[in-house]
């Protein structure tokens, strides 16, 4: 079976990434995930709040209350700086040593200084970027449409700034989802990838305080890109790749009927070892010969909401007509 496909403009020789994860932050992981068999790997994320966090914990442990502005800034520049260098070195050995493609991860709030820092991972050699934008839409001090304008200002700024392809990474936060992830698609972006995973809080009833639940998805969380990838799948105008909850073979075989380019995995990763990239392949291959396509193409999309006879079967209304059959079946 041919399980070559192209995304953001590479070529890769089939449609499993591995997603951004502590897996993807050191060079030994990573080759062990290219042996393992995926088709490219998506950097750990370089965060902007993470490096900030990092200043100022640097200001603050040298214990001087008052140091000015200057000085201040100074240190912060370095920190990031260094951070800046020490993942650029990373992409750089990764070129050596690797075959597959490398797509580097940036994670901002803003569309400032990230711009230069874009240029620099272009010119590490970087294959391709994904910018990762992760933000909760909880502002109660912004207006209506601020929030939604600063995804537009980081989409045009970045990849009107770098010759590499550039994937937007996002939420499912939007009041108007598929029409704002069309125009998003039209800022010069090559893929949107769908979508994030937040870190969720739970409480404590014992110790009455407030915790994160799980890190990692479950399969069931695959419900939301499958259904954005179907909906959107032919009206946007770049690649769409699914993340969250694809665990399995069957998951990456449904984000691809919806739509899906490609598939990027993490959590399945921790759970399971990297074996399992080579299960979730070989489901693939016989679930291809099993229904006798060839290539990946002659299957892809071919559910998604344009192509199925009721597109509604994407809708909410389908889940309120599901419902009520089984009220009006109770005795």
């Amino acid at each position: 079976m041919d399980m070559q496909t192209r995304y953001l403009g590479l070529e890769l020789k089939n449609p499993l990434i591995a997603s951004s994860s502590t897996y993807t932050g050191s060079v030994e992981d990573i080759k062990g995930l290219e042996k393992a068999g995926v088709s490219a790997v998506v950097l750990k994320s370089l965060f902007e709040e993470e490096i900030l966090g990092e200043a100022n914990t640097v200001i603050d442990a040298g214990g001087d209350a008052n140091l000015d502005h200057t000085s201040r800034d100074y240190i912060g520049y370095y920190v990031k700086q260094d951070n800046v260098s020490r993942y650029l070195g990373m992409i750089e050995k990764l070129k050596r040593e690797i075959s597959i493609p490398v797509i580097a991860s940036i994670n901002c709030a803003t569309a400032g200084e990230w711009i230069e820092f874009a240029k620099k991972i272009e010119n590490a050699g970087a294959d391709a970027l994904e910018v990762n934008v992760f933000m909760l839409p909880s502002f109660t001090d912004r207006k209506k449409g601020e929030v939604e304008q600063l995804y537009f200002d980081i989409a045009t700024k970045v990849s009107s700034s770098v010759r590499i392809p550039v994937a937007l990474k996002l939420s499912s936060y939007f009041t108007n989802l598929a029409s704002t992830f069309i125009d998003l698609s039209e800022t010069g972006i090559g893929s949107l990838v769908l979508f994030n995973k937040f870190y969720n809080p739970d409480i404590d009833l014992k110790k009455l305080e407030m915790t994160s639940s799980s890190v990692y998805s479950v399969p069931t969380d695959i419900e939301m890109p499958l259904r954005w990838c179907g909906i959107l799948s032919g009206k946007v105008r770049c690649d769409i790749s699914a993340t969250t909850g694809i665990h399995d073979g069957d998951g990456l075989i449904k984000v691809l009927l919806a739509g899906s380019k490609v598939a990027q995995i993490a959590s399945t990763l921790y759970i399971h070892g990297f074996e399992r990239v080579g299960s979730m392949l070989e489901r693939l291959e016989s679930w291809m010969k099993e229904h006798r396509f060839s290539k990946l193409e002659d299957f892809r999309g071919r559910l998604s909401q344009e192509r199925i006879d009721d597109p509604s079967l994407y809708e909410r209304a389908q889940f309120m007509k599901y419902l009520s059959g089984h009220v009006t079946g109770k005795s």
